[in-house]
């Protein structure tokens, strides 16, 4: 199989009770939420070289997201209770193991889970598809596209995966798909596993889940579903995209890092060995055996993180009580960022599926003549926008995009969200299009920890948090 051509296109909460009291558990703490959800960071201010201080426009969504104020009320509340999960008779323990529950309740109605499904308690999707990868019964076989995020590139056996070259369009990434299945059927057997995402975080453009599905059935492969970039911006349903396992993570979706989940089928979670061994994942332990738990505490072992999974639960909540405000707020913002750089002589934005595929509000571009890393150093010292650049973690597809005579190595990433506004959108733009004419104002010198203005008058030393 060979690379097929890429699309380039080319533009120049409640109080507790009283503690002498037991009163009944309360439900999952909650705010109350306004008509489009507010972020903690809606009114931060950074310094630029200008001497000013700008409000930050926050255009780094895809990487991480700043948690919203609903999930900051469901915390502060959780944590006036905060206690071990699980076992515990105190009045504070029953109400934490009741939110933990509840927790994987939310998340679970969040992504349609099926009745019988599992939902386990990770760190982020990395740890997910770790997890499902360490799961899978003995002699599956994994199908992934090059194109994907390496944390569901990478967790699979090198000896029984099969990679797929990244794709010229949906028709030619379902073909890749069926010849590789055709002929695994043909000459072995023993489970498969297609691994697919729900939306690229390098381009943001969205993958029809469905159709993937449809041709993994014909083969009787399982689906896993990377939904890292596409659950903060799209509905999930479980059922109707007919995907065994979907993996996301909180620190995406505006809850703190820590939190993320694995939703799917419990019979090859049940009968993997346990993800962690130790208390918690254990139904019974004596001198001679060790009895592991069933459902999802075989893979939650230790002290979990509750507080991460409320939070996580809390943004579910949020983001599904106020989808279609969401949407159409990054759609407007995604709309008027493509057309602002589209209209720039010098920049190049970068596609794999064509310009016109549906997507979320994420860009990926290039300046002519300016590194990529000096293009996000100056829009953040001199503009307050911040960006990311580089590969993504996801290596294969950007060198496959920008492959080619004199084009860069790396690529600038902006991606909308909660934190942004059409002033950030109109700021950003307006920076890229004097970088592209005028390259920077300032001057730069390239360090070990990247570009780095000669003269810095800003202060970026802050007293820590503690």
């Amino acid at each position: 199989m060979s690379i097929a051509t890429i699309s380039r296109t080319h533009h120049r909460a409640p109080a507790p009770a009283p503690r002498d009291h037991l009163r009944p558990v309360p439900a999952l703490p909650h705010a109350v939420l306004a008509p489009l959800p507010r972020t903690v960071a809606a009114d931060l201010g950074v310094p630029t070289l200008h001497r000013t201080v700008v409000d930050y426009a926050n255009f780094d969504h895809a990487a991480s997201t700043p948690a919203l104020e609903s999930v900051q009320a469901a915390v502060d509340a959780a944590l006036r209770t905060y206690s071990s999960v699980h076992r515990g008779n105190g009045y504070a323990s029953k109400v934490t193991s009741a939110w933990y529950e509840q927790a994987r309740e939310q998340v679970a109605s969040f992504v349609g889970a099926r009745e019988e499904d599992l939902v386990v308690f990770t760190r982020n999707t990395t740890d997910s598809l770790n997890l499902l990868a360490r799961a899978l019964p003995r002699r599956t076989t994994t199908f992934v596209f090059e194109s994907e995020h390496h944390a569901a590139l990478l967790p699979w056996d090198e000896r029984r995966t099969v990679r797929l070259p990244v794709p010229g369009s949906v028709e030619d990434a379902l073909v890749l798909l069926e010849e590789a299945l055709a002929e695994h059927a043909r000459t072995s057997d023993g489970p498969r596993l297609v691994v697919v995402t729900g939306a690229s975080n390098v381009t943001g453009e969205l993958w029809p889940v469905e159709r993937f599905t449809e041709v993994a059935r014909r083969y009787a492969a399982r689906v896993a579903l990377d939904a890292a970039q596409l659950a903060p911006h799209r509905r999930i349903d479980v059922g109707a995209l007919d995907v065994d396992y979907v993996a996301f993570s909180g620190h995406k979706l505006y809850a703190p890092f820590g939190a993320g989940v694995l939703v799917g089928r419990a019979d090859w979670l049940d009968a993997a060995a346990p993800y962690l061994r130790g208390g918690g994942a254990t139904a019974r332990v004596s001198e001679r055996e060790v009895q592991w738990s069933q459902g999802s505490a075989r893979h939650e072992a230790g002290s979990p993180n509750v507080i991460g999974a409320i939070a996580l639960a809390a943004a579910c909540a949020t983001v599904e009580a106020h989808r279609d405000a969401i949407e159409a707020h990054e759609s407007a913002l995604a709309q008027r960022l493509q057309a602002g750089l589209a209209a720039i002589e010098g920049v190049s934005t970068w596609s794999v599926f064509g310009e016109g595929h549906d997507r979320v509000g994420v860009v990926t571009f290039t300046v002519d003549g300016v590194d990529s890393s000096l293009v996000s150093a100056s829009l953040s010292a001199e503009h307050g926008v911040g960006v990311r650049d580089g590969k993504f973690c996801a290596h294969l597809l950007v060198d496959a995009l920008l492959d080619g005579p004199g084009a860069p190595a790396t690529a600038v990433r902006a991606s909308v969200g909660l934190a942004s506004t059409v002033e950030h959108v109109d700021r950003l733009v307006s920076a890229v299009s004097r970088l592209a004419e005028h390259g920077p104002a300032f001057d730069y010198e390239l360090t070990d920890a990247g570009w780095e203005p000669v003269d810095d008058p800003r202060d970026l030393s802050l007293p820590r948090p503690w």
